[in-house]
């Protein structure tokens, strides 16, 4: 590929690059790119919020690049401060290789492991003297870790900041020049570390990583950024079933927002939110288990769907409607518009009730309509649903 059309690709969905002239540059050398991303085990399992670079990093890899994945048995045992307003707990070693030992399996869920250098960053750290430490920590200063926005903004609150999370950018850094990056993708929260390693390579003498920043995914709660330690995430190990589930649990907002970063592409103009969001949930459980785990899973939760609607106990008597069809029409909208409105009181958009019809909502005598345009024939004594809660008897 062409330079300008890799550039072009690459950069797609991204949040920031620095700099995308760097970038042109590399890609035009003719060579492999090394292109670095680094992953603490934190804990067992990735979300899809890794995914965004995961997948960004597999792109680079079907253009012929070199991805260089970093599990940071180190870095994790500090735990990065990015984003955070208190310290981290500290994990013991044994536990980072626990939780490390899942990840080569869950990350090649996404990349191509035939052209994947999986790194610990143990694998120099654990070999660094305290002198070699000192003489890397000199190459910063105190002022410049406490330009962080996050640590600016503990000191603000008289939140502690303890001398071991400092070390954090700096490991971060440094795994750049031990692993001589060309690019390295990260999170927004990632821009101060990354630039650290830009700094060291050029000290180096190497030539300064490019900076390929992705959007942070929002959790579950449609706030705060994706994350184990708040329970708002969707594991990549997930079961179909749970993962699934936790998908259509979100807001229709937060699935506008997921389908570019999850699924690569835009939500399609007149999309109706439910079936919208069942695509989105059956496209991410087809793509870390399998389709046929995706038309099963899928199914199951229709089925479900089904047995709520008809379990909910509805009033008995139900209220008569007297149909208008003769003045207003007899069209599905206009007839269920009419019964909320004469029975309920209920004044419901032409919108509205095309939604509640889409979704499986609105039956004739428990016979499911799904054409809002379709011409409803009324027969006195027939049972008209109008969604989980609302029902009237055709008079």
């Amino acid at each position: 590929m062409k330079p300008d059309d890799a550039l072009h690709l690459l950069t797609a969905g991204a949040a920031q690059v620095i700099s995308g002239s760097e970038l042109r540059e590399k890609l035009a050398l003719g060579r492999p790119l090394r292109v670095k991303l680094g992953a603490d085990p934190t804990s067992p399992d990735l979300h899809l919020g890794h995914t965004l670079a995961l997948r960004k990093l597999r792109q680079f890899q079907e253009l012929g690049h070199e991805a260089v994945l970093i599990i940071g048995d180190y870095t994790a045992m500090i735990g990065d401060p990015s984003g955070r307003s208190v310290t981290r707990p500290q994990l013991s070693r044994d536990q980072v290789l626990a939780n490390g030992a899942t990840y080569r399996e869950q990350a090649f869920k996404i990349l191509d492991p035939d052209r994947t250098k999986l790194v610990y960053n143990g694998e120099w750290f654990g070999k660094m003297s305290f002198e070699e430490i000192m003489r890397l920590n000199g190459r910063v200063t105190l002022q410049q870790m406490l330009q962080r926005e996050d640590f600016r903004a503990r000191m603000e609150q008289q939140q502690p900041i303890h001398a071991h999370e400092i070390q954090y950018p700096i490991m971060q850094g440094w795994d750049s020049v031990m692993v001589q990056a060309d690019v390295e993708l990260g999170g927004t929260d990632q821009l101060f570390n990354i630039l650290v390693g830009r700094d060291f390579q050029k000290q180096e003498g190497l030539a300064p990583q490019v900076v390929l920043l992705l959007p942070i995914l929002e959790g579950l709660d449609g706030t705060k950024k994706m994350s184990k330690s708040l329970g708002n995430y969707v594991g990549v190990n997930d079961s179909p079933t749970d993962m699934f589930g936790k998908l259509m649990s979100i807001s229709d907002e937060l699935m506008v927002r997921y389908h570019p970063l999850l699924l690569g592409r835009e939500l399609p103009s007149g999309a109706h939110p439910l079936e919208a969001k069942k695509q989105l949930a059956a496209e991410i459980v087809a793509t870390y288990h399998s389709r046929v785990a995706a038309e099963k899973v899928t199914e199951e939760w229709n089925a479900r769907s089904e047995k709520r609607l008809s379990d909910i106990e509805l009033p008995n008597p139900p209220p008569e409607f007297w149909p208008f069809v003769d003045f207003y029409g007899n069209d599905a909208i206009t007839v269920v518009r009419g019964a909320f409105s004469f029975c309920f009181g209920i004044q419901k958009s032409r919108s509205d009730v095309r939604r509640l019809i889409a979704q499986g909502s609105v039956r004739l005598n428990d016979k499911k309509i799904t054409d809002p345009q379709a011409s409803i024939s009324l027969e006195s004594g027939q049972i008209l649903r109008l969604d989980k809660i609302h029902l009237v008897r055709i008079a």
